[in-house]
């Protein structure tokens, strides 16, 4: 892709690498710099555009990288920075864009911003975390809890005050009220920038400016048995606060003193919020990222009204994107199951906007139950038994039947899944009708079909468990059907058209068949149909 290509990112497909379980080169079970790089020419077989990292940064790892100690520097455990430079040189080289995950909600308890906040109350750094006396009955300040489980807030005994931690009480949140804080970001933004990153996706984007005046959050009165315990209360006064949308558009000005970078915000909010981030005149993030995908009911009447609300939603002139997977949820070939999986990367890859994907969701990779004495996920271990765990989804890349797949020489920091020996890049990719395989196709068609990229998307009435739209531009349409049941379903063809014929199937197997009269779709079939090439 041609790096002067100001669109880049509308026209992309974006790849998740989880840095831990991708590929270790120095033999101590964990991912680093120097095995993504051996894993470049797969990438880039593969057929993505750019590669989303999740945090190098230096970090005590309380939370695997996001709670850094040093936002210029690459954590040992990973590299160097000159193993950095490298990476970022063999990715343009091949082709491939870089985008680093910035983390500017909070730091490390262990940066030197926070012991020096921390030292005193008199410190110049002091307003730069968010620091408040107790409440009037002598606890915290307010009713704020962590997403980690308890209070958000932490007492420091020596200050006498509480200090805010929206995560872990390792991970103090920064001040975004206070300008020093917001430029040594943007300085921090620049400094990566400067060594040719093309663009941030910023973490809980959403949450950087707290309500001013610290207001207790409401109940959640949905709230159900079972869930996270932070869920009891709605998060009025602690996320989403209107001021935030000016910060986003500073942290956007930032990026456009450099050319053609792209700014991406990690937000869990409902699809009527979400759009707001970006921004007025489309100032603010260019992809806020959508994980509607992620959490729906996985029928096609739900999908249907998910992607007619989203495009409503849409700003005039923004571009959308969809996400099936990342290192926080649960992997799509158990959420939907491994026949749906092959139906769900035709969706991602036909729908309108920017795709991402997630490592390992390309071959398949399931989601791994760990057993108690192996957890590794702080979020699991505060809260324990409910289901919260996110190491299943951040297990070791399964390259190959050799020895930790390929994966290491050593014991892996996480269990591999049993079936890797079966399921692995190497396997997979010598087999034609494989979902690796599958994958493949629908990028290469995707790149040769402006109508997958440019199109616009037409909703086509369909009843039962199929989904039918179209895609359509100045040089034609394609119509994609999928079946999202587990029985066969019948189309007439008078509602997509005559004279069309099938394209791909999920299946691998039908390229080329006319569709007459009626298109039947298999269980779990998925279907790209284009005018017929007689």
């Amino acid at each position: 892709m041609d790096r002067d290509d100001r669109d880049w990112w509308r026209h992309g497909v974006f790849y998740q690498v989880y840095p831990r379980s991708f590929q270790d080169s120095d033999g101590d079970g964990v991912g680093d710099l120097k095995g993504i790089i051996r894993r470049l020419p797969y990438l880039r077989a593969l057929g993505i555009d750019a590669i989303w990292l999740s945090p190098i940064f230096a970090s005590p790892m309380a939370d695997f990288g996001y709670d850094i100690s040093d936002y210029t520097g690459i954590d040992p455990l990973f590299g160097t920075m000159e193993d950095f430079d490298a990476l970022i040189a063999s990715a343009h080289d091949s082709g491939l864009k870089l985008i680093l995950d910035l983390v500017p909600n909070h730091t490390s308890d262990q940066h030197p911003w926070f012991i020096e906040s921390r030292s005193s109350r008199e410190n110049p750094k002091r307003d730069w975390y968010i620091w408040r006396d107790g409440g009037a009955d002598g606890g915290p300040p307010n009713n704020w809890l962590s997403e980690f489980g308890g209070s958000a807030w932490a007492y420091d005994e020596a200050s006498g005050q509480y200090y805010y931690h929206a995560f872990l009480d390792k991970q103090p949140d920064l001040n975004w009220r206070n300008p020093e804080v917001r430029q040594a970001i943007y300085d921090v933004m620049r400094f990566w920038l400067g060594k040719g990153v093309d663009g941030f996706r910023v973490d809980v984007i959403w949450h950087l400016i707290k309500d001013a005046d610290f207001r207790d959050n409401p109940p959640n009165p949905h709230f159900l048995e079972g869930r996270p315990p932070h869920e009891k209360i709605l998060t009025q006064y602690s996320t989403d606060q209107a001021e935030v949308h000016g910060v986003i558009a500073e942290m956007r000005a930032v990026t456009e003193e450099f050319d053609n970078r792209v700014l991406i915000g990690e937000i869990y909010l409902p699809l009527h919020r979400l759009v707001a981030y970006y921004g007025n005149d489309l100032r603010g993030a260019q992809m806020p990222f959508n994980f509607a995908l992620l959490s729906t009911l996985w029928s096609a009447r739900s999908i249907e009204e998910i992607v007619a609300d989203y495009e409503k939603a849409l700003p005039p002139g923004a571009w959308p994107n969809w996400v099936l997977g990342n290192h926080d949820r649960q992997r799509v070939a158990s959420r939907v199951g491994a026949e749906q999986a092959r139906v769900a990367a035709m969706l991602l890859l036909t729908l309108r906007g920017t795709p991402t994907l997630y490592y390992g969701d390309e071959i398949g990779m399931r989601q791994l139950p760990i057993a108690p004495d192996q957890v590794q996920d702080p979020f699991e271990k505060n809260v324990p038994g409910i289901g919260v765990g996110r190491d299943g989804c951040r297990t070791p890349m399964q390259w190959s039947t050799e020895a930790n797949a390929g994966f290491s020489t050593a014991k892996p920091w996480l269990p591999l899944a049993h079936d890797f020996a079966r399921e692995n890049v190497a396997s997979l990719g010598a087999d034609g009708s494989s979902i690796l395989s599958l994958y493949k196709a629908l990028i290469e068609l995707r790149r040769r079909l402006p109508q997958l990229v440019t199109g616009t998307y037409e909703a086509i009435a369909a009843q039962g468990d199929t989904l039918v739209y179209r895609r359509r531009s100045n040089e034609g349409s394609v119509v994609i059907a999928l079946n999202l049941g587990n029985e066969p379903a019948m189309f007439t063809s008078s509602a997509i058209g005559f004279n069309k014929e099938i394209m791909l199937s999920t299946f691998l197997d039908r390229q080329g068949e006319q569709v007459e009269g009626e298109l039947e779709l298999r269980a779990n079939e998925g279907l790209i149909l284009g005018p017929r090439q007689d």
